[in-house]
């Protein structure tokens, strides 16, 4: 017999076959010369295996999750004017269910594993293509979702929480020639890599995995923690935002109070100046003028009151702005008018 099923205990990188062969027909389960010389190379293996020492976990769901890391792949040896198709699937490596030991922080078996999901394959959306065009650029899968509904209809892989599986590359050779059937397991090949394996779960159990996730996801920015040094900034940026709007409800009470001072004399000499109690166009400043100097008085005792709070709350504030009708008379005025 050339070769039988890999057993999912003991899987490897390397071309298997799914038929056994015979002493008779031996020389026909030799791959074809398109298939032999393929090559395939696992991306991202680094931080794969450092997903593998801590025991990988993925999320399912019943709407469906992508993988992280993602299933990338580089691929070589393949002939250029072949047509190829490549496809996943992802098989069960134990017959056991497993849960998380947060005292001692691993997985532990919990029993006998629940019936086997539905097998499905996952089809590259670029497939079928030319081997000159697999080989030019590494082949992501970033498509294929994981899912733990059975009802699933669209084309999401079913897995069972709390099981381990193995992702698997399947490349199959496109023969167009009539007996193609008869030499099926001659025009594929599948490919392994055990730093993959992963435990399907709801929800991660382990936190190690939930901060590397978080660390390397470019998709999980906005659960990071912001660095001390841009926080620092953009709490000097919001200070000098904040001190700039005198009217600001959470102002510091000093700059409220100083505020309030500075525009009471201002306004007492603006009147001295320019105030006209028969000019009807300027019977407005006093009141206003008034108005300002009352909130002023409120802000000193509001800040007597409040000396051992940072803030408080004052109702709004009205400010009587000079401009260049002020500086003039009434006869001007309708001069210039």
């Amino acid at each position: 017999m050339c070769s039988s099923i890999m057993n999912a205990s003991n899987l490897s990188q390397s071309c298997t076959m799914a038929l056994p062969c015979t002493t008779d027909n031996e020389r026909s389960c030799a791959k074809a010369p398109e298939i032999a010389s393929v090559r395939v190379q696992l991306e991202m293996q680094n931080l794969w295996q450092q997903f593998d020492q801590l025991g990988t976990e993925m999320i399912v769901t019943k709407a469906g999750r992508r993988m992280f890391p993602t299933f990338q792949v580089h691929i070589s040896g393949m002939d250029p004017a072949a047509e190829y198709v490549l496809l996943m699937d992802f098989i069960p490596v134990d017959d056991k269910r497993y849960r998380y030991a947060f005292h001692s922080s691993s997985w532990l078996v919990a029993g006998r594993g629940d019936v086997a999901a539905p097998g499905r394959v996952h089809f590259h959306p670029d497939s079928p293509a030319r081997g000159a065009q697999w080989v030019k650029q590494t082949v992501s899968f970033d498509r294929l979702k994981l899912t733990n509904n059975l009802l699933d209809d669209n084309g999401h892989m079913i897995l069972n929480s709390m099981h381990r599986y193995q992702p698997r590359l399947h490349v199959v050779l496109v023969d167009k020639s009539r007996n193609s059937q008869q030499s099926a397991h001659r025009n594929f090949c599948t490919f392994t890599f055990p730093e993959t394996r992963f435990i399907a779960v709801t929800a991660y159990q382990n936190h190690r995995i939930t901060q590397l996730k978080i660390a390397c996801n470019p998709f999980a920015k906005g659960f990071r923690t912001a660095e001390p040094e841009s926080r620092s900034t953009n709490n000097s940026r919001l200070d000098s935002a904040q001190l700039s709007l005198p009217w600001n409800l959470r102002e510091e009470a000093t700059i409220r109070g100083a505020a309030c001072d500075d525009q009471m004399i201002r306004d007492e000499q603006h009147l001295n100046r320019y105030s006209n109690l028969h000019d009807p166009g300027l019977q407005t400043a006093f009141p206003e003028s008034q108005l300002s100097y009352d909130e002023g008085m409120n802000c000193s005792a509001d800040r007597k009151d409040r000396e051992s709070h940072d803030y408080f709350y004052t109702g709004p504030m009205f400010f009587t702005l000079p401009c260049q009708w002020d500086s003039l008379s009434r006869s001007e005025r309708s001069l210039t008018g």
